[in-house]
């Protein structure tokens, strides 16, 4: 079969799941707890964000541009009455131009990132809350520059804190390669994303990141750091988060983007 086709059957899949488990889930919450839920990468919170990228200035020559769609559903999962499992995909979808001399352009689905995480339902006596368990690198990529063709796992885990308006912690993984095509480069990379974000009562949330990636192979980072502000609203009868903002590239490869993007992100929660 396919891989496109794995793909599709995938995604419809999941938003199918999604559907059934949010009609089992009609509990009205208030917006701005749903932000600060939002905030938080292992809440028992069902949502579905389609995040959009945009980076320039990539390849030695500067004249490549790269348009990324993540979609990112994340499904939490009772485990037992103590316990949750968090389900967290990455499935990108790209159009990219000119990332090296003659490179053309290219569309199609990028590798898919997988986290699952365990999760205690209730923070520590000292207020955190956290989450860990393994991290899958699938090479789905369609096209040979879209893709690793390497498998890759590793342990992610995620700590963070919720006082009041502010929710702030990192999120972490690492990535080793362990199969796929052996003419392709080996991995092992480090991601670190440590947040801070500030909800107001009215369900605005204003958020600093940075998603840094250190490549241990050739020892460089690329550090992107964005600047957001999102909102929680309903249409029709779905609630929706709608958000955007800029990123700058702090740090990057030689052949990495760099300078200024953006990012917009439409989330759709489903409250349990």
């Amino acid at each position: 079969m396919a891989i496109n086709s794995i793909i599709s059957r995938f995604v419809v899949a999941m938003f199918i799941a999604v559907s059934i488990i949010s009609t089992q889930a009609l509990a009205q919450e208030d917006s701005s707890e749903l932000a600060k839920k939002l905030a938080n990468p292992v809440s028992a919170l069902i949502s579905v964000p389609f995040q959009l990228n945009y980076d320039h200035d990539i390849g030695i020559l500067d004249e490549g541009e790269r348009w990324t769609l993540n979609i990112q559903p994340v499904v939490p999962i009772d485990f037992n009455q103590d316990w949750n499992i968090i389900s967290r995909t990455i499935l990108p979808v790209i159009y990219q131009d000119d990332i090296f001399p003659s490179a053309g352009s290219q569309t199609g689905i990028g590798d898919i990132v997988q986290s699952v995480f365990f999760s205690p339902k209730e923070p520590t006596t000292g207020g955190w809350i956290w989450g860990a368990g393994p991290v899958f690198l699938l090479p789905t990529g369609s096209d040979d520059l879209l893709t690793s063709d390497k498998w890759g796992i590793g342990p992610t885990a995620v700590a963070l804190r919720q006082n009041g308006p502010w929710t702030y912690g990192v999120l972490a993984n690492h990535i080793w390669s362990f199969a796929g095509d052996d003419d392709r480069a080996d991995i092992s990379s480090t991601f670190l994303q440590p947040f801070c974000a500030y909800t107001t009562p009215s369900a605005w949330t204003f958020t600093v990141n940075t998603e840094s990636t250190y490549d241990w192979k050739n020892e460089e980072w690329s550090v992107p750091i964005h600047g957001m502000i999102s909102k929680v609203t309903k249409i029709g009868g779905q609630l929706i988060s709608v958000g955007g903002g800029v990123r700058y590239w702090a740090k990057s490869p030689d052949s990495g983007p760099e300078g200024l993007g953006f990012r917009v992100i439409v989330t759709l929660l489903f409250p349990r």
